[in-house]
């Protein structure tokens, strides 16, 4: 069977073996954040609907439960934002009847926090990884570039009602870009709403993959331990990047396809890329070469290596 919703298994930097599930198309979303190895968005919406089909998602998913083993987590992350789908809770509820013991996460802007029926889904999950950037007006702007709608005010203040009564475990994670979201100020208002909140843990990212502007940079060691100290919160650490002792628990035979349905999502490099599929380095190499003969994908130079991206409307 061939997927369309759902992706992976992925090594996930925080997760372990992640499989995803994908609930909007690419790339619907209701910011366009600049860092976004997604890409840049194209349906920048608030509206939620079912914008992929729920059967279509289920019959996928329980095809994958009867052909595969489990993964240590099914993830709602993608092309955009998962909460945007109005059955991600019925989502939800279907694998925990199928799979009781497989731990759900969800990944998502907060953009919505500040809807009840959104919230009331999110509960139902094992895991909640909101990402808040920043909380003064000029810096959530220039780095996350939300609907007009959304007020930076109002996802705070729902995010605090949310870790209020949600019983499961809350990551919060900020995204840090030297120069733009960075300063003190905007650090220290941070700082204050962080408590508020009082996640689980705090999760700092930067810049790994492309993200949708050529000129931005991620944080070095020593600029991320600045924020950390400036934070000032426990438990607070730097993701880490995946360990290579670990593997992933499925093996694909049509390496070409699930290439293109990994970096049509998150750009990977080679070594991401054989780590994830449990692939020999030659035969990664040997696919890589046909798929950009192909022109279905290309390559970006970054820190950390080539990162392959799919071309236009391939790899859907």
């Amino acid at each position: 069977m061939s997927y369309h919703h759902i992706f992976g298994p992925v090594l996930s930097r925080r997760l372990g073996v992640s499989l995803g599930v994908d609930l909007v198309t690419h790339k619907i979303c209701s910011m366009d954040c600049i860092y976004c190895e997604c890409g840049k968005t194209t349906q920048k919406t608030c509206e939620r609907k079912e914008y992929v089909p729920f059967d279509s998602v289920i019959k996928e998913l329980d095809h994958y439960f009867e052909n595969h083993p489990d993964p240590d987590y099914i993830t709602f992350s993608g092309s955009g934002e998962p909460t945007l789908n109005s059955c991600l809770g019925r989502v939800i509820d279907h694998i925990k009847d199928k799979r009781p013991e497989v731990n759900v996460a969800v990944l998502t802007n907060a953009s919505l926090f500040s809807d009840q029926k959104v919230t009331k889904q999110l509960f139902k999950a094992n895991l909640v990884v909101p990402s808040l950037d920043a909380v003064t007006k000029k810096a959530f702007l220039k780095i996350n570039r939300p609907c007009a709608t959304i007020d930076v005010a109002q996802i705070v203040s729902g995010m605090v009602d949310f870790a209020a009564v949600y019983k499961g475990k809350i990551r919060l994670e900020v995204f840090i870009l030297p120069g733009i979201n960075d300063e003190r100020a905007d650090l220290e208002m941070l700082k204050g709403v962080i408590r508020q909140i009082n996640p689980d843990r705090v999760q700092l990212n930067t810049l790994d993959r492309p993200g949708t502007l050529s000129n931005i940079r991620p944080a070095t060691g020593q600029e991320l331990s600045r924020v950390i100290k400036i934070l000032d919160y426990q438990p607070i650490e730097i993701i880490a990047k995946v360990q290579k002792t670990v593997r992933t628990i499925i093996k694909r035979n049509d390496i070409p396809k699930a290439i293109l349905e990994t970096i049509h999502r998150r750009p990977c490099t080679k070594t991401d890329l054989q780590t994830i599929l449990g692939v020999e380095q030659a035969r990664i190499e040997d696919c890589i070469l046909l798929l950009e003969k192909e022109k279905k994908i290309e390559g970006s130079q970054q820190e950390r290596g080539m990162f392959y991206q799919t071309i236009k409307e391939a790899g859907k």
